[in-house]
């Protein structure tokens, strides 16, 4: 395996998600979500991802004191820090020695999950449901888009199909100044998902792109209830915000395998008629994959967090030594 390896993800939300900034705030909602600080377009933190990865991946190798600082097999607090433990391997570990009460040792992790983007966000239109992005966010993210006009207005927008009447995105109208082809990868292209939003896509300018998601983000109001009167409490109304159902995000991982010493299957670990894990990634992959199971950010309770991985994982290696990159495919489990 190379020790250094980058790999492209694309996720679609299948509910809404809710990452919060951790406080309350005056404004539109009491609780907000996470937002790029530049574009204030929402993301789901790499942070978020990852610890959700190395939980999910530590509960499929039976092992849930490596999913955070818990206790050791010694009773000591800390991860197991065992060679042969793919968990600590992948995500790093700080444990305790059993000889010395207050001697440490700890390894950083060898992968790197960095924010997840939006990359086609879920708008209401006259012309039904249609995905808004950016021509420099689609082609950011290895897609495609040809027809572009050198010169097109920030009040109008691209379509991926035939129309000349203006068209709504939301609350915002907007003109039409032409239709574009957007291509997928290979990887991408042949997931239903994916199909079914091909040919809906809006693309809008830079400038335009965050004011529609903001204004088009799920808002839902909850509010305490008093156990003896089983009603609403008296000024406990809350409202919160989140990324909608049908969200595509895009998120990349680098290898950075520095030890190069992945544990190797033995035969006597969990996995045991599961798929086997050879290296980092295929730990982290596990964990992401769980996420569509079991989410992430808050609000996990109450129907928010899961995300699906679409497609394939686009992969490439480290250039070689004739500085030719060796392109791989990663098929979903």
């Amino acid at each position: 395996m190379a020790t250094y390896e980058r790999r492209r993800y694309l996720f679609m939300t299948t509910d809404p998600v809710h990452v919060g900034t951790g406080g309350y705030r005056l404004g539109r909602v009491d609780l907000s979500i996470v937002r790029e600080p530049g574009t204030r377009v929402p993301k789901i933190p790499g942070t978020s991802l990852h610890g959700a990865a190395r939980a999910y991946s530590a509960r499929i190798y039976e092992s849930p004191a490596c999913a955070g600082q818990g206790t050791n097999q010694e009773g000591r607090s800390g991860h197991c820090g065992r060679d042969d433990c793919p968990i600590c391997y992948t995500f790093g570990y700080l444990s305790r020695k059993t000889d010395q009460e207050d001697s440490t040792v700890g390894y950083s992790g060898v992968v790197n999950v960095f924010d997840a983007r939006v990359l086609l966000f879920p708008v209401y239109s006259m012309a039904g449901p249609v995905w808004v992005s950016t021509v420099d966010i689609m082609q950011d993210a290895g897609f495609k888009v040809t027809n572009v006009p050198s010169n097109w207005n920030v009040g109008t927008a691209l379509l991926t199909w035939e129309r000349n009447d203006a068209l709504n995105l939301g609350w915002l109208m907007v003109e039409i100044a032409g239709k574009v082809l957007v291509t997928a990868s290979q990887e991408w292209s042949k997931d239903e998902r994916w199909k079914q939003v091909q040919d809906k896509i809006v693309l809008v300018q830079p400038a335009l792109f965050s004011q529609v998601v903001n204004s088009n983000l799920e808002v839902r109001t909850s509010v305490a209830i008093d156990p003896e009167r089983g009603a609403a409490e008296d000024k406990a109304l809350y409202t919160y915000e989140a990324l909608p159902r049908a969200t595509f995000l895009t998120c990349e991982v680098v290898l950075d395998d520095y030890r190069d010493g992945f544990p190797k299957d033995d035969g006597k670990n969990p996995l045991q008629g599961k798929k086997k894990w050879e290296g980092p990634l295929d730990v982290l992959d596990a964990g992401l994959r769980m996420i569509e199971w079991l989410g992430v950010g808050g609000m996990g309770t109450r129907g928010f967090g899961r995300l699906a991985v679409v497609g394939q994982t686009i992969s490439n290696v480290w250039p070689d030594e004739e500085g030719q990159k060796n392109e791989q495919q990663h098929g979903t489990s």
